[in-house]
């Protein structure tokens, strides 16, 4: 009998992770763009900028995690969706800047790695950088036992993106009597879910799967909802509407993620500006009625915590907002006007 290997005996088995890494160039073959260099397993990934697209190219980068949401992953053993919200979620968070995203790394750390979890998870990656024209350029597995629960691992990511320096979207052309147009988000996205599963779950002792009536689901199948991408969308409304040779129509965009409407809004806005949220403008999603209902949880906190249905706010000019919500719809994504921008102090209210 062949002997086990030492550092394989401690729990980290190099053989293994080599194996389940073999699937890894056909995943991200469908994930290639203009601009990627060299191939996968190197020490670092390659990517050529083009520079005759941009006078002024600014790169713009984030990094994030998917938060406590894994935990309903483990419970339920479905790992197929942590991926495709990771990428979407970054590919959001850069596109508010009006930047393109160019390519994409991850990090995973588990305990122990399980082949199928760490495909079905590089599998999200894959399908959702392809869908945003984003390069899966390379990453990190860590393997380190006794450092995680059992079945338990942890995600993130980092998106790089580009953007012409005179089409940065800083919120800089934000002025008192634009139009706050909100898009309809997937559920919680990201966000929220150690206290959504602490109303759910402990409060309600509401089974993962079970169905609920007010939902028309299971719970985890609510819980689990992709993190919607408007990257693509952005991008096109962007294209259409803000013109090189005149003041954008589109002048600034939050991406409604932790610290909801109060805490996210306020990061584009002019100092001498104030954004008024409008509460029965779109309909908010029966998950979070159940929330604030099961948890006694106060309406402010809500909107300070939850994206409350609404995942990306623009601001537009008034003169384009028909226009822009005209071309939203059209997509089958439903959007509503949601407030206006009043002269202030940088803070957002929901009133």
């Amino acid at each position: 009998m062949k002997k086990k290997k030492a550092y394989a005996a401690a729990g980290v088995d190099i053989d293994l992770g080599n194996r389940v890494k073999q699937e890894l160039p056909a995943l991200l073959a469908a994930t290639k763009r203009p601009g990627v260099l060299g191939k996968v397993g190197g020490f670092g990934g390659l990517f050529a900028l083009d520079t005759r697209r941009h006078r002024q190219p600014v790169l713009v980068s984030s990094v994030d995690g998917v938060g406590t949401k894994l935990k309903v992953a483990f419970a339920v053993g479905r790992h197929d969706t942590i991926g495709q919200d990771l990428v979407n979620h970054c590919v959001n968070d850069i596109v508010v800047l009006g930047a393109e995203p160019l390519f994409f790394l991850d990090y995973l750390g588990a305990g122990k790695l399980e082949p199928r979890v760490f495909t079905e998870i590089v599998r999200g990656f894959a399908q959702a950088c392809a869908e945003n024209r984003c390069a899966l350029l390379g990453g990190e597995t860590a393997q380190m036992p006794g450092f995680y629960a059992p079945g338990e691992y942890d995600v993130s990511g980092t998106i790089v993106g580009v953007v012409e320096k005179a089409n940065l979207l800083d919120g800089r052309h934000i002025r008192p009597g634009d139009v706050l147009v909100g898009l309809e988000s997937n559920g919680l996205h990201t966000n929220g879910y150690s206290l959504a599963r602490k109303v759910l779950l402990d409060q309600l002792g509401l089974r993962l799967n079970r169905r609920v009536p007010e939902l028309g689901r299971t719970l985890a199948e609510e819980l689990l909802r992709i993190h919607r991408s408007y990257g693509p969308l952005i991008l096109r409304l962007l294209r259409r509407f803000n013109r090189p040779d005149a003041r954008p129509a589109i002048r600034g965009m939050a991406h409604i993620t932790g610290g909801g409407f109060i805490d996210n809004i306020p990061r584009i806005l002019p100092a001498k500006c104030d954004a008024i949220v409008r509460k029965g403008t779109w309909p908010v999603p029966p998950v979070f009625e159940l929330i604030q209902r099961g948890g006694g949880v106060e309406e402010a906190e809500m909107y300070q915590v939850f994206n409350m249905g609404v995942g990306m706010v623009l601001v537009v000019a008034p003169e384009a907002a028909d226009g822009i919500l005209r071309a939203v719809r059209r997509t089958g994504l439903p959007a509503w006007v949601i407030g206006e921008v009043t002269r202030g102090a940088g803070r957002c209210r929901v009133v």
